[in-house]
């Protein structure tokens, strides 16, 4: 049995703790070992020491440069392990469900959400929601890949290769864990794009017409430069004819300082980013994976030059370093560069990089898949109870001890459900606060999860390929003049056209709390029942919730409807508790009038 979150966030504090206290020694001997170094030096210019006090000083100013080094090394390691300590304690809240402990997760940037059939009603960004849950991811990129699997249903043939993903990476907790740290690790990256460095890997030519031209001139200028300086000053060549190329090659950097900027702003555009990727690169090329569709995007990290995707970040990285001197070194800059023309040397090598490492996007959308299906893998390592849901086959939802995944095991009531098949719709009736809209979330919820590839709240569940259209949470709009009875039926509108258009070979699932409920009973009734005809006439499968219990006697409910309830109990002492559990037939009570006394609102 692995080590429980809470277990292993304390053994992190604990080795985070102990290489502070390193660092603090450590940072103590530098500024000891500098302070004495430099009043060696003093000593020795001012009082003409000998030869032993400036050994002395330099041997001390080694030392110094030596405790830098390590110093800096003690520093990541307690970096590293207050991120794993970070990623523990963010998986003991995902148990919990302690959404203030957890990051926030709104839709990624550029993600509009607002028309999506199903992404508010069933809590799918926002606190206490899916994408809060199951993330963060470590990349950026991950985490819109996981976005977009939540949003957007994957057949059944790529569910089941995600699934096998998922149980691969759900035994693997210690990998699991180093990579979610790289995104703690660097968490400032995640707000980088990397998309201006892709647009230039991507590129067919650089930003220069031809680079030729300017590698001929740089190595022209390099080889004369060199040998009249080395003439000039061996005294060989008493003249300053090395001066001329010594010109031409300030002249030429100046002219092309702006397009060689802009090639190393484009290809070092996310640059701390780009080092996370190839960090999680590597860790991903050190895993053996054998599940198909883990080994298959492990497979496309190798592309490219053929020392894979590791390799080759690890030397663009470099490159981009050597290239950073005219920002990070720049009163060395000017004298370098006049001297060797440093920047088109690493500006030529970049662009050796670019032409044998084609299809760089590849090995990004390959690792944010990676960075998915772990988000998804925790969910089965939490959760071993909880079920691979089986896509395909009849087109009936049928599911065994189904939950709300976002609710913690102690306040959760499973409950079986079946939807279907085309021509029945599943009628839910009870009392208010006794668990309908939960049922539907939970249901839909599920069936999000089960699409994506993940497992499910459930002992056993099986589904067709589905399309989820939902009517739970209608909000008006004030700024666009929608009111709430507008904007439910422009959603029942939006769902009944999706279920008579439904592609052959998926099936229209629809979740329809209270429909209409903003409007008089009567035009109430009427407007339901047609709802109910046309997803039936369609042969969509769903379930609505009303507190209307005369529309079961109505057609096509009639007889299209299996009913079932929820209820609140009463003991001896009239406390009112609810058990969320669903049992057949028609509701037969009411608490409205209950519920007003109970929080001291007199009924006369």
């Amino acid at each position: 049995m692995p080590a429980s979150y809470s277990e292993r966030e304390r053994q992190y504090a604990g080795q985070r703790d102990d290489q502070r206290r390193r660092s603090t020694v450590l940072a103590r001997l530098r500024l000891a070992t500098f302070v004495a170094a430099m009043a060696v030096l003093l000593w020795w210019l001012g009082f003409d020491g000998g030869v032993a006090a400036f050994v002395v000083s330099a041997f001390l100013l080694v030392i110094f440069a030596a405790l830098v080094l390590v110093h800096a090394r003690v520093e990541d390691r307690a970096a590293w392990c207050e991120a794993l300590r970070v990623v523990n304690a963010r998986g003991e809240a995902r148990v919990q469900r302690d959404w203030e402990a957890l990051p926030p997760a709104g839709p990624p940037p550029g993600l509009d959400i607002e028309e999506h059939p199903y992404a508010i009603d069933l809590d799918v960004f926002g606190r206490a929601s899916l994408f809060q849950w199951l993330g963060p991811a470590a990349t950026a990129m991950g985490s819109r890949r996981l976005a977009d699997w939540l949003l957007q249903p994957a057949a059944a043939a790529e569910v089941r290769l995600r699934q096998g993903g998922v149980a691969e990476l759900a035994g693997l907790d210690a990998w699991r864990e180093h990579l979610a740290a790289f995104g703690v690790y660097t968490e400032s990256s995640r707000r980088e794009s990397i998309e201006t460095f892709l647009h230039w890997a991507e590129s067919p030519a650089p930003s220069f017409t031809s680079l030729r031209p300017l590698q001929v001139a740089v190595y022209t200028i390099l080889f004369l430069l060199w040998p009249l300086a080395l003439l000039h000053f061996t005294g060989v060549m008493p003249n300053t004819l090395w001066g001329v190329p010594l010109l031409a090659g300030i002249a030429l950097s100046f002219f092309t300082a702006g397009s060689v900027t802009r090639v190393f702003d484009r290809a070092g555009a996310g640059e701390r980013a780009l080092r996370q990727y190839a960090g999680v690169f590597a860790h991903i090329d050190a895993q053996p994976l054998s599940s198909a569709l883990l080994a298959e995007l492990k497979t496309r990290l190798s592309h490219g030059d053929g020392r894979g995707a590791p390799a080759a970040m690890r030397a663009l990285n470099r490159i981009l370093s050597f290239a950073d001197m005219r920002r990070g070194a720049a009163l060395l800059h000017f004298p370098i560069q006049a001297l060797t023309l440093w920047d088109f040397h690493w500006l030529f090598a970049l662009e050796r990089w670019r032409r044998a490492a084609p299809g760089v996007r590849a090995w990004f959308e390959a690792a944010s898949e990676v960075d998915a299906l772990a988000c998804l893998a925790a969910v089965h390592r939490d959760n071993p109870d909880w079920c691979f849901p089986a896509i395909g086959g009849e087109r009936r939802y049928a599911a065994v001890a189904l939950g709300h995944p976002l609710l913690a095991a102690g306040r959760r009531v499973a409950n079986d459900v079946e939807l279907g098949p085309p021509g029945t719709v599943l009628l839910v009736t009870g009392s208010n606060m006794s668990g309908k809209s939960t049922l539907l979330r939970a249901i839909g919820v599920n069936a999000v999860l089960a699409e994506a590839g993940a497992p499910v709240c459930a002992s056993s569940l099986r589904m067709p390929p589905c399309d989820v259209q939902t009517s739970i949470r209608i909000q008006d709009s004030l700024e666009r003049g929608v009111s709430y009875f507008m904007a439910a039926l422009a959603r029942l509108k939006r769902v009944v056209d999706a279920a008579e258009r439904e592609p052959e070979g998926r099936v229209l699932f629809y979740l329809l709390d209270e429909i209409l409920q903003g409007t008089n009973s009567a035009e109430r009734g009427i407007a339901v029942q047609a709802v109910a005809r046309h997803l039936l006439d369609a042969g969509a499968i769903g379930a609505m919730t009303t507190h209307d219990l005369n529309l079961a006697g109505e057609e096509p409910l009639k007889s299209a409807a299996r009913l079932v309830h929820f209820t609140e109990v009463v003991d001896q002492l009239g406390t009112m508790r609810f058990d969320y559990r669903l049992r057949d037939g028609l509701a037969t009570s009411r608490n409205a009038l209950r519920l007003m006394q109970m929080i001291g609102i007199s009924v006369r």
